[in-house]
């Protein structure tokens, strides 16, 4: 039987993990055509396939998702016997320093500035707006969107958590709220980060209808998935100025085409999905010692660390969102 590696992975991980499966042949698959005799006899995978290859894996008892994330991998694509697991707990200290910066940036204006830098024009560009005494809503309250919200209340800001279940108020949380109460509190934020996963039910959430309800000049972080914003609506909010900014880690086609009116309006802020993912050494590693730590436990025969439910798409017991 097989265990393949889908994604970049340095030798001593690939010997951790021979070690840890002994008995089952490691394959590091990432830049080379798989074998199909590999392909119907491998029993585990590590890594993102894509959804719609699933068909071809006969043999396969586990996959170990490099992302949070988990579209695509329900019912209707994996057998029944297939276990899904997730990289939740990797993600959080990156992401949440990014977004720390985008609102940096945004409240501070150094995105204004850095186009002025390169214009080679000395040039104020008015106020600035202060993170201390603001409020931040926090739009899915798990491992990224706590991170986020721990920094945030540390620089004073006062911060507000959305969840879909649950209602255990952490510390670093002013006020818990669940998602039917969202049109309640978002006039009130100057500060909304939506850290969603892809899921029907976070779908268009930000339609035009609720970007219509957030108080004037507040500034929208998405390092979830676009799905969850309307772009048009989201455009056409940040041109008339209802909207002071948004910073967009991920957006609504993705890759956002050239040309998209997004490129150009001025008080967006634009990365092409990187707050998590490799860009930043730790995460890699967080990665990987989950990848490790739950090929111990299969082997072992014991429970593993963040089984994703099929039918929701959310890791089993999460209570984020």
């Amino acid at each position: 039987m097989y265990a393949l590696v889908l994604f970049e992975a340095e030798q001593t991980f690939l010997s951790r993990l021979e070690a840890a499966l002994a008995g089952i042949t490691v394959v590091h698959a990432k830049n080379a055509a798989i074998d199909p005799h590999i392909i119907q006899n491998t029993e585990i995978i590590f890594g993102n396939p894509e959804p719609k290859t699933l068909g071809a894996y006969k043999a396969l008892k586990w996959i170990q998702l490099q992302s949070a994330g988990t579209e695509g991998y329900d019912r209707a694509a994996l057998g029944a016997e297939t276990t899904v697991t997730n990289a939740t707990g990797a993600y959080g200290h990156a992401i949440a320093e990014h977004i720390v910066a985008c609102v940096f940036s945004l409240y501070k204006r150094l995105h204004q500035y850095r186009d002025e830098q390169n214009k080679g024009r000395w040039m104020p560009r008015g106020t600035v707006k202060s993170i201390k005494g603001s409020l931040v809503l926090v739009v899915g309250l798990g491992n990224i969107g706590g991170e986020f919200a721990q920094r945030m209340k540390a620089l004073g800001s006062s911060v507000i958590g959305v969840r879909r279940i649950g209602v255990d108020k952490p510390d670093f949380v002013d006020e818990l709220v669940l998602i039917n109460r969202l049109d309640e509190v978002l006039p009130r934020a100057d500060i909304v980060a939506l850290c969603l996963p892809g899921t029907s039910g976070t779908k268009g959430l930000f339609n035009r209808e609720r970007l219509a309800l957030m108080k004037r000049g507040a500034v929208l972080v998405n390092i979830g998935r676009g799905s969850a914003v309307d772009t048009d609506a989201l455009c056409d909010s940040l041109e008339s100025g209802a909207l002071g900014g948004a910073a967009l880690d991920v957006t609504d086609p993705e890759p956002l085409p050239l040309g998209h009116k997004l490129w150009r309006i001025e008080n967006v802020i634009i990365t092409p999905h990187v707050s998590g993912g490799f860009s930043l050494r730790e995460t890699y590693e967080a990665i990987l010692s989950i990848c490790i730590e739950n090929a111990v436990r299969y082997k072992a025969g014991k429970p593993l660390m963040n089984t994703v439910d099929l039918e929701t798409g959310y890791r089993t017991g999460s209570t984020s969102f």
